[in-house]
């Protein structure tokens, strides 16, 4: 088995029971706020097995950064390629998200600026990083 998949399967079946926790502790706030704890077998059922496999690939996209071969933009194009169909599938699988194409829009703006958010803080945070190294190695 390439080592890749191997460690895509590895870190998704890790990480991957932590989406039906999320789900479930968020259906209990929900329901707690609300008051409202109607919710049928069938959509808990989705949306537990739903959570399973985009916490999966979450943590299994991660690898992608490890490909030695890929450079940083391939990686990343596939990373944000899978979270985005995999968060933008949970979500209209489970009616969290109307499907229609104004709210896939604004999901989708929202999606980048996160992402990209996220992409500016790990950067900085590195190159504060490699500042700090930089003046101990001077020293």
């Amino acid at each position: 088995m390439n080592k890749y998949l191997k460690d895509f399967l590895f870190r998704g079946l890790i990480c991957g029971g932590f989406g039906p926790i999320v789900v479930g502790i968020v259906y209990a706030i929900v329901g707690y706020v609300t008051k409202d704890n109607l919710i049928t077998t069938n959509n808990f059922l989705v949306a537990i097995l739903s959570s399973y496999v985009l916490a999966f690939l979450v943590a299994g996209s991660s690898m992608f950064y490890q490909i030695e071969h890929w450079g940083l933009s391939k990686a990343i194009l596939f990373h944000i390629l899978v979270l985005y169909v995999a968060y933008l599938g949970c979500y209209l699988l489970n009616s969290w998200l109307a499907f229609n194409i104004i709210d896939v829009l604004v999901f989708t703006g929202i999606f980048i600026v996160g992402y990209l958010l996220i992409w500016l803080i790990i950067y900085i945070s590195i190159k504060h990083t490699e500042k700090k190294l930089n003046k101990k190695v001077e020293k």
